[in-house]
């Protein structure tokens, strides 16, 4: 079924907007948690931000794997309704726990609804764009995190101390996407085309891990888990490395910008890359590019014109290196299984998410974060490279159809 311009446009903005509120919601709590500590809101320490900030991952990740394979029993449209909702009501009321208990009980039920977002804005971005154009429709939507990122940013240096209107900001963009979303959003017509076929039902998470098909489900969750520990560890330390390594503090911050910039023009030139010359072989690449720009970093480099360029090179291909991956699953699995692919792929990764800031955190604390730090990230974007080097081989051509047809007989 051809997709009129109109609904993929309208599909397209709301998928993306979806994608927003989660990195939004990332620097939300970041940029909360240095005023809870100096106020001691509810008491809090640093162990109980680091608790809280931990849980609220933890809830993304259940999100993402439970409510991803509802999507393929029971539709796109209003699992992806019902999760914006679910974030939405949740963050709206986070700044009225009486107690860090719930506090964190709070944050853990809203990333329930923000993992799967992600992946299920994903699968509908990709069911509605041609197959030649998954990877855009991939990267394309995840500059919608970043962009949200950098609004939040905007947001908490407005608000100064009252941390409060980022999570009531957050709650309530959610709650005026919700009814655009019920008017404007469509259920994916390829859904609806899997729920016609006997066997539907049949496929499922135990299918993935089939012998057919489990070397490429191993490879996406192992790239995965690589990239978005890059993504987060990143994020979360490259100032500090860069202050271990001897730069001003005000120089670290600003590269840490530099870097999101390189992650936004990356999500873009990769999902256009990737569509002309294959999503494996580009992923290949990316990730074998990024290894080598973070092993480069490791140096101590004087020229400030070298290291921007460098740290602006390294978020093009790391952070876009790991959304590729999402590109590949939405274009190789069928549409009966494509959501709970998508959902494990994101769960995995967010495994990876958490793993990342505690490993470079303990080499901060060790204070060996550089060039320890730095060889680290190598080292990790490597294994992301070997497992996109262990992808089944295509059947035909580099856009791999072996999983699809394994699936569908």
């Amino acid at each position: 079924m051809t997709t009129s311009p109109t609904r993929a446009a309208s599909t397209a903005v709301l998928c993306w907007l979806t994608v927003l509120l989660e990195g939004y919601d990332l620097v939300a709590l970041g940029a909360t948690i240095p005023t809870l500590l100096k106020t001691h809101h509810l008491g809090f320490t640093a162990a109980d931000a680091t608790a809280v900030a931990t849980v609220s991952l933890v809830g993304v990740a259940v999100g993402a794997a439970g409510l991803g394979p509802l999507t393929d029993r029971f539709g796109r449209r209003g699992m992806l309704i019902g999760s914006v909702l679910l974030f939405s009501v949740f963050t709206l009321v986070t700044p009225l726990a009486p107690n860090v208990a719930v506090f964190g009980g709070l944050r853990f039920l809203a990333g329930l609804g923000l993992g799967a977002c992600m992946p299920v804005a994903l699968t509908v971005m990709s069911e509605n764009l041609p197959e030649r154009r998954r990877a855009s429709a991939s990267t394309f939507t995840m500059t919608g995190y970043h962009v949200g990122a950098v609004l939040t940013s905007v947001l908490a240096l407005a608000v100064a101390g009252d941390w409060h209107w980022l999570f009531y900001g957050g709650g309530v963009a959610g709650l005026l996407v919700v009814p655009l979303m019920w008017w404007k959003l469509p259920e994916s017509a390829a859904y609806l085309a899997a729920k016609q076929q006997p066997e539907a039902e049949r496929i499922g998470m135990r299918d993935l891990l089939g012998p057919r098909v489990r070397r490429t489900t191993l490879a996406v969750w192992g790239g995965s888990f690589m990239g978005l520990l890059l993504v987060y560890g990143l994020n979360t330390w490259l100032p500090q490395l860069m202050r271990s390594a001897g730069y001003p503090i005000s120089r670290s911050i600003a590269l840490l910008l530099i870097l999101n910039v390189g992650a936004v023009i990356g999500l873009i030139v990769a999902g256009i890359v990737a569509d002309k010359y294959g999503i494996r072989r580009v992923a290949r690449i990316w990730f074998a590019a990024g290894a080598v720009l973070l092993a480069v970093l490791s140096l101590r480099i004087e020229s400030s014109l070298l290291l921007n360029a460098l740290v602006l090179f390294t978020g093009v291909f790391v952070f876009s290196a790991q959304v590729l991956i999402y590109g590949y699953v939405a274009q190789v699995f069928p549409a009966r299984t494509r959501g709970t692919a998508l959902g494990l792929a994101s769960a995995v990764g967010r495994l990876g998410s958490i793993t990342g800031p505690i490993v470079t955190g303990a080499l901060v604390t060790a204070g060996i974060a550089h060039p320890w730090g730095f060889w680290f990230f190598a080292g990790v974007a490597a294994l992301g490279l070997g497992a996109m080097l262990l992808l089944a081989p295509p059947a035909t051509d580099d856009r791999a159809r072996t999983p699809s047809a394994a699936l569908t007989g």
